[in-house]
């Protein structure tokens, strides 16, 4: 498998693009490389687009960019090796997450067209990202990876949405980002149908400090810290306000510099404003910082440019007790901890971009979510990962979070199911991991938002979180063919010619238009009414091995909407033979409590469950209120 990377270059020297062990580009490849010496059996493929820079006068930064394939920035290598980055042993970030690398489909190979320049303008890159996806399909890449999006405009002049036409025609599955809009509804991006949209979810790691007051006997607490130095405090003095709310929490300018001199400070902090202006000011002479504060979850790598720990605030209780009642307290601290198996994850990640789409709000967006927060992959060597006071560090492997993270992983699983699944379409293989989402976090409960600290909806998570063994064996796939993506424009109101501007078909045919494509979710807006109804058309294929028979079972809320399935089992009589089935819903809004955004109506899901065998092919059925 190919993949194709649209981002802002890559370094080829970077261990996660070694190609031991890997076959020549097959001979069906067209692609090339732009400079000399850049690829290898691993990175078969690199250009650079920047006639759109060139034609609206824009110039190539000598300083902070290279003309060429070669990546400056670190996004693009990033996303490269997370989508298909061969095994790097002891990879790590200043020791956290060390461990051995590897892209999630470490045996694909790779083909970079920088599109995104230091300097280049908005309207420059939607050029060169649209001539990039041209020339990928014209090269042969077997699949697209996009981590990035242009303004919300209409499918006709999103430069994305027309190249990722281009691309299903030709059998390309296209993985974009969702966006970092979160937690705001109405904020994906990207949400074409025929793209598969990614959302961005936490995992199961973290990365800690263990925080170890004097007196031993009240044991050793754990906080969050990526403090990038692998360092161990001891006996070091602590400095608490006690009894001035201002020095309490540590405001703007209440410390004196002579008290905190050396000693680590206790602060207690209740607002994301007051901590990020709390780490913008540093420590002003102390030796570091305990924070008490419920917010370290949202802490990124990038916010630690010295040494301080966030306990939650239950910990920072009895870490503030022992000061108040210990005549020179002091405390050791270890950094430079990852912890495995934490729970709960996955969780919605705060700034992942949510639906309902507003342009195209009738298909259910994002499509699926992945890992997207504190992800270790590879970075370039001469831009910086970390910073420790006024000193910049360096490192071949960085933790970034987005959906742009998200996004390599499943275009990475996408590559694994069509090696395995040939004849399987874009739509089809959406589809396999659509369906076979987990939608349950590592407790056994709904996938909640990093937010609000509650369970989430499909129009955070869409279908659930990836998960690639189940999808390489769903039992039944929902298939989608090029031209019922045009009846779904035609009834969008789309004109002849926007249509023709994204299939290229001088001949447009709107006789079957619908906005009920054979999705593989399910959602109803409400335009200012409490209640609809709606029936949905839709078609499974069987992609197992022999005839079965599916029924269908439906969990709906327990007041707000009901679901009817016609009819309630199916049968396939061979591998890819198929089965009709309509689902019928009603929303009763009236006696809901709108939550924050006012966007969520209900949700349900169906699942056909395989009789006498294990696939269960779950759909997402949600209501939302229109933008």
């Amino acid at each position: 498998m190919i993949i194709g990377i649209f981002d802002t270059g890559i370094w080829p020297e970077s261990k996660s693009f070694h190609d031991e062990g890997m076959p020549e580009a097959p001979s069906r490849w067209r692609g090339k490389c732009e400079a000399k010496g850049f690829c290898n059996k691993k990175l078969i493929g690199a250009r650079s687009f920047s006639q759109g820079m060139k034609h609206l006068k824009e110039k190539i930064s000598k300083t902070d960019d290279y003309d060429s394939p070669r990546d400056f920035y670190g996004h693009g290598t990033h996303t490269s090796s997370t989508a298909a980055g061969s095994r790097v042993q002891f990879a790590n970030y200043f020791g956290y997450a060390n461990r051995t690398a590897t892209g999630i489909a470490p045996k694909a190979q790779l083909a970079m067209y920088k599109v995104l320049f230091f300097n280049g303008s908005s309207e420059a890159a939607a050029t060169d990202t649209l001539a990039g996806m041209d020339q990928a399909i014209e090269d042969g890449v077997d699949l697209m990876s996009l981590s990035l999006g242009f303004p919300d405009t209409p499918f006709y002049q999103n430069p994305i949405a027309i190249g990722a036409f281009a691309a299903i025609e030709k059998g390309i599955l296209v993985s974009c980002s969702a966006g970092n809009s979160g937690p705001r509804a109405y904020t994906v991006h990207n949400a074409a149908p025929w793209i598969t949209t990614v959302g961005a979810g936490t995992v199961d790691r973290d990365f800690v400090a263990y925080v170890t007051p004097g007196d031993q006997s009240h044991g050793t607490l754990i906080g969050k810290s990526v403090f990038p130095k692998n360092l161990l405090v001891e006996k070091v003095h602590m400095y608490y306000g006690y009894g001035n709310r201002s020095k309490e929490s540590c405001a703007y300018k209440s410390l004196d510099p002579k008290d905190v001199k050396g000693k680590y400070i206790f602060c207690e902090i209740d607002d994301a404003k007051s901590l990020y202006e709390f780490i913008e000011l540093e420590t002003m002479g102390a030796a570091g910082a305990i924070i008490s504060s419920d917010l370290g979850n949202f802490l990124y790598p990038d916010y630690f440019p010295f040494p301080f720990v966030v306990l939650e605030r239950k910990l920072g209780k009895l870490l503030k007790k022992y000061i108040i009642n210990t005549k020179n307290a002091s405390i050791n601290v270890k950094y430079g901890e990852t912890l495995l198996g934490v729970k709960p994850a996955p969780q919605v990640a705060d700034f992942s971009s949510r639906g309902p789409s507003r342009r195209s709000p009738w298909i259910l967006k994002p499509d699926i979510l992945a890992p997207g927060v504190d992800i270790l992959a590879a970075w370039v060597p001469n831009r910086e990962s970390a910073q420790i006071g006024d000193d910049f560090l360096f490192c071949d492997f960085k933790l970034d979070s987005g959906t742009s993270m998200a996004c390599p992983h499943v275009v990475g699983v996408a590559a694994l199911l069509k090696s395995t699944h040939r004849d399987w379409s874009p739509a089809a293989i959406r589809s396999a991991m659509m369906t076979t989402a987990d939608i349950l976090d590592n407790n056994n409960d709904i996938i909640i938002d990093m937010i609000t600290s509650k369970p989430g909806t499909s129009l955070d998570y869409g279908a659930g979180h990836v998960n690639p063994n189940k999808a390489m064996d769903p039992g039944l796939v929902y298939d989608i063919q090029p031209q019922d993506y045009i009846n779904y424009l035609c009834a969008m109101g789309y004109t002849q010619h926007e249509i023709r501007i994204i299939s290229k078909k001088q001949e447009v045919n709107c006789a079957n238009a619908t906005l009920d494509l054979n999705y593989p979710s399910f959602i109803l807006i409400l335009n200012d009414t409490n209640t609809t109804r709606y029936t949905f058309q839709r078609t499974l294929t069987n992609v197992g091995m022999s005839s079965c028979s599916y029924r269908a079972e439906v969990n709906t809320p327990p007041t707000g909407m009901n679901v009817v399935v016609k009819p309630s089992t199916i049968f396939f009589e061979s591998k890819y033979s198929t089965a009709k089935f309509e689902v019928i819903v009603d929303v009763d809004i009236s006696g809901a409590t709108r939550i924050k955004g006012g966007y969520f109506g209900n949700s349900a899901y169906l699942s056909w469950l395989e009789v006498n065998g294990h696939h269960v092919v779950r759909s997402p059925i949600v209501s939302a209120i229109a933008a």
